[in-house]
């Protein structure tokens, strides 16, 4: 099938790859030229595990194209994909004008039948308001179907080629059938594709994004309360994992949530129900805990030195929200920053990643190093602020020779205590007892 991806975020890039790689002919439009052009020269403009070598495969093969004019990619494609930003306004809604301004331009391009898609994270309502955009400027027939996206970032392109299940919300039969022949590669192998009303499954996208930040922000919950009684979170979400109802998945503590999703799809499910007058009390407890777990080592790392980090030189592991990504955005390690900074303490970090992202935010208000070690370099104490991989095994001989104080701060938990006692360091995690 030809297909027009309209976005080339997290969500377009990755989308329209993998279904470049499932055989389709995919035009990814983007109105940044540079972008264009770097991605036509074999660039790709985010990190994703996988990513590249599919991407250069789908060029190579001529299945996977770029281009800024966006009446070229509609002309030659049935099924148009909006995978556009919809940024939280200041009161938390979703900011929909990227999405409309491009449904007035296919409103004035359009001149036979197509299916606009909304892949982007959008409120309930948004795929009428995408067709009386579009229906306002042509009298061609279409449909707008509701087709959200379940991807995690560090883990985009297995999710997009292997769903746990895709969800499609249109009423019209002609679209529903368009739309199963793209996903026939799925359902062929006994993946479900589960049709429902438009809205249906508008509000799906945010209900499953609000449950899991609940999960998460409950465990972080449990695991503050955990210290307070002596009780070890890890025993604990073993407990709980092993009920097939809640599973095993999302109980991990930690130093909060972030991303481009969590934050967003929470702020955005409470404004569309203030809307409504309903009062989601429990997202709204949600947010407001996050954000405080974000920055609970701080009150621990201040009382390490007595109260007084001015003057103190803070290690920092890991910049990204998450492993396996460059994204910053919302990202805990900021909130560390900013915060550290406040209380005249330096801040060293490392992310082989994300760095570049940091750096264009914050410049030289804080110092970056080569590797994990050297971020150590006479720091007064390090902490941890993202799972990647390449932390959990460390040298701690050599970081106890780096480090002025053997003083580790962990937001993820990425060691056992039993290992960090071994070892002679003072360990402070969440929802376990510190090691001292």
């Amino acid at each position: 099938m030809n297909i027009t991806i309209v976005g080339t975020g997290y969500v377009g890039l990755v989308t329209g790859t993998c279904l470049a790689e499932l055989g389709n002919s995919v035009y990814c439009v983007d109105i940044d030229e540079k972008k264009v052009a770097d991605m036509k020269n074999g660039t790709v403009p985010i990190y994703e595990p996988n990513l590249e070598e599919m991407f250069l495969r789908n060029i190579q093969a001529e299945r996977l194209h770029f281009t800024t004019d966006l009446g070229e990619a509609l002309e030659c494609s049935e099924i148009i994909f909006l995978a556009l930003p919809t940024p939280p306004e200041e009161d938390g809604s979703a900011d929909l004008s990227y999405i409309l301004k491009v449904s007035e331009n296919i409103g004035k391009m359009i001149t036979q039948y197509k299916v606009i898609v909304n892949k982007s994270t959008v409120p309930v309502g948004t795929a009428d308001k995408v067709k009386e955009t579009i229906a306002a400027l042509t009298s061609v027939e279409f449909d707008v179907v509701s087709n959200p996206e379940f991807l995690r970032e560090g883990f985009a392109v297995e999710d997009c080629m292997n769903p746990s299940r895709v969800v499609i919300g249109t009423s019209s039969e002609k679209a529903r059938n368009l739309m199963a022949s793209l996903y026939a590669p799925f359902s062929n192998i006994g993946i479900p594709i589960i049709y429902m009303d438009e809205k249906s499954s508008e509000l799906t996208k945010y209900a499953a994004n609000s449950f899991l930040a609940v999960k998460i922000t409950f465990m972080n919950e449990i695991a503050n309360f955990c210290e307070k009684v002596g009780a070890d979170i890890d025993k604990i979400r073993l407990g709980m994992g092993a009920d097939n109802r809640i599973g095993h998945r999302f109980l991990f503590p930690g130093i909060g949530y972030g991303g481009s999703c969590f934050p967003k799809d929470v702020k955005a499910l409470i404004k569309s129900g203030k809307e409504q007058d309903y009062n989601f009390e429990i997202l709204k407890a949600t947010e407001k805990i996050n954000q405080k777990q974000k920055t609970i080592l701080i009150p621990a790392l201040e009382q390490y030195f007595n109260g007084e980090l001015q003057g103190k030189k803070i290690a920092i592991w890991g910049l990204a929200f998450k492993a396996n990504t460059d994204d910053i955005r919302e990202a805990s390690s900021l909130d560390n920053i900013h915060l550290l900074l406040e209380k005249g303490a330096a801040v060293i970090a490392f992310d082989s990643v994300a760095e570049n992202n940091v750096r264009k935010i914050l410049g030289d208000k804080i110092s970056y190093a080569q590797d994990m070690y050297s971020a150590l370099e006479g720091a007064d104490a390090l902490l941890i602020c993202t799972e990647w991989l390449e932390f959990k095994n460390p040298n701690f001989d050599l970081m106890a020779k780096k480090l002025k104080h053997k003083a580790i701060f962990d937001g993820r938990n990425m060691f056992s205590t039993q290992l960090a006692s071994q070892h002679g360091f003072f360990y402070k995690s969440i929802g376990r007892n510190t090691v001292e």
